[in-house]
């Protein structure tokens, strides 16, 4: 449950509503408040809480990846870290394409235009709406885009594995000199797997050998026999004979040779290329983040989808009803803290609110990181980028509609700079790799105060706000 940026995105409708009932100095003093509070709320996401899950959430590394449960290193910067799966590189990415808006509504300051600020904030409006509804249809379709690439993912490892298995128990050799396929051989290995002896492998001989090569992969193994029969039983009878298993090691050894990247070739009979195929499909399975059906998040799926609907909806009311009741004094509060200090208002709106309404989030946050699995780590740094996204959607295409309809300024260019550094930076980031060492949070830790420092600068030196 995504709590802290919900309260975000509650108060910025409230926004919406005050700004349109209120007066226009009402309404620019309330998309004043709400963009520092988006920008605060955005940056402290994706650098102090982001570098805290790092800390928190770290693993030993191993071969480049993150060893579940396994933190023996301590604060080693190169030799622990955190591991994700590629869904959530993929949600860094989507993040970091998300900022679009925001440098379309920039033009005019961009161009040191006056004239056009109207039809570029309406622009600028309808991209980032468009965004905001092809980004919540994804959502929709992702769960089954990415049951269908694990299944397809999982079924690969699984004839890497058969394959592997076999060339392990292949005395002489599954290739000859020639580099044909050694039949012999092979019908050893086919004998040794037909139990009863009656020249066909049925389901239940199937069943032995993949239950044998003992993966260690989360497997249905049930539809594991019925796929590798499928590729096998040519002739439809449900059963497997020597030929058709001639036929299918030919066609899986096909497909192993084409992945082949660092196995030396010492002659045609080789089938060192079948070590990469394994190797390969392995990553691609743990990249997708099949969980192994053990971890409390899996067991979380398993609970009834009405009932979390419903609970969904309980905590929005709930929100939405905090948020009506104290926007306002918020608001109100931050001004008369900002006239009594002389600090301005969009620095108490962009540190003091974020800690605020993102505390929620970084508790969430660090609790699943704190579970040090990559299941965990995923969900959280998705978790993170999901609500990152949402701010630059959602929460822009509110402020540029009361900014449109109210005929308000748009000038808020050192917030707008500070989000597209982080977000593209951390996006970027995120996107281009799926294990982060634990320097990697130094990263995160200092474009914090750098945000701070940029802001001030641009604010209070130059004068762009």
């Amino acid at each position: 449950m995504y709590l802290g940026p919900s309260l975000v995105h509650i108060f910025v409708f409230h926004v919406i509503v005050s700004g349109l009932s209120g007066s226009p100095e009402t309404a620019q003093d309330q998309v004043s408040v709400g963009m520092g509070l988006l920008a605060g709320s955005t940056v402290m996401l994706l650098t102090v809480i982001w570098g805290s899950c790092i800390i928190i959430g770290k693993c030993d590394l191993q071969d480049s990846f993150a060893i579940d449960n396994q933190d023996t290193k301590g604060f080693n910067l190169v030799g622990s870290g955190v591991s994700t799966d590629i869904w959530t590189s993929y949600s860094a990415m989507t993040m970091a394409v998300s900022v679009l808006p925001f440098i379309v509504v920039q033009f005019p300051q961009i161009l040191h235009s006056a004239s056009g600020r109207q039809l570029t904030v309406l622009i600028g409006l309808i991209i980032s709406i468009s965004l905001l509804i092809a980004y919540c249809i994804y959502q929709v379709y992702q769960p089954n885009i990415q049951k269908r690439r694990l299944a397809f993912a999982k079924h690969k490892h699984v004839r890497s594995g058969i394959l592997r298995y076999l060339k392990t128990n292949a005395f002489g050799g599954l290739l000859d000199d020639q580099g044909q396929l050694n039949r012999e051989v092979l019908y050893k290995l086919f004998n040794s797997v037909d139990v009863n002896g009656d020249g066909r492998l049925s389901q239940v001989e199937l069943r032995s050998l993949v239950v044998g090569m003992q993966l260690n992969i989360n497997l249905n193994e049930d539809d594991t026999v019925y796929k590798v029969m499928k590729e096998f039983d040519t002739s439809g009878d449900d059963e497997v004979d020597f030929e058709e298993f001639i036929t299918g090691i030919r066609n899986w050894l096909e497909e192993a040779r084409l992945t082949k990247t660092h196995s030396p070739i010492a002659g045609p009979d080789t089938t060192n290329y079948i070590h990469d195929y394994y190797e390969e499909t392995k990553r691609e399975h743990y990249l997708l983040g099949d969980e192994g059906g053990e971890d409390e998040e899996h067991e979380e799926g398993d609970r009834d989808p009405h009932q979390t609907t419903i609970k969904a909806v309980l905590f929005l009311l709930l929100g939405t009803l905090v948020a009506a009741i104290f926007a306002d004094p918020l608001v109100d509060a931050v001004d008369g803290f900002s006239t009594a200090t002389s600090i301005p208002s969009f620095f108490i709106s962009f540190i003091v609110l974020p800690l605020v309404t993102n505390s929620s989030e970084s508790v969430s946050a660090i609790i699943f990181a704190s579970r040090k699995k990559q299941r965990s780590a995923s969900l959280t740094f998705s978790e993170l980028y999901g609500a990152a996204t949402m701010n630059n959607l959602l929460c822009l295409s509110v402020f540029l509609a009361l900014v449109y309809a109210r005929g308000l300024t748009w000038d808020f260019t050192s917030e707008v700079l500070v989000i597209l550094i982080v977000c593209i930076v951390m996006g970027v980031f995120g996107s281009l790799r799926t294990t982060f060492p634990l320097w990697t949070s130094l990263i995160a830790f200092v474009l914090y105060p750098l945000s701070l420092v940029l802001v001030y600068i641009l604010d209070y030196v130059f004068g762009w706000s």
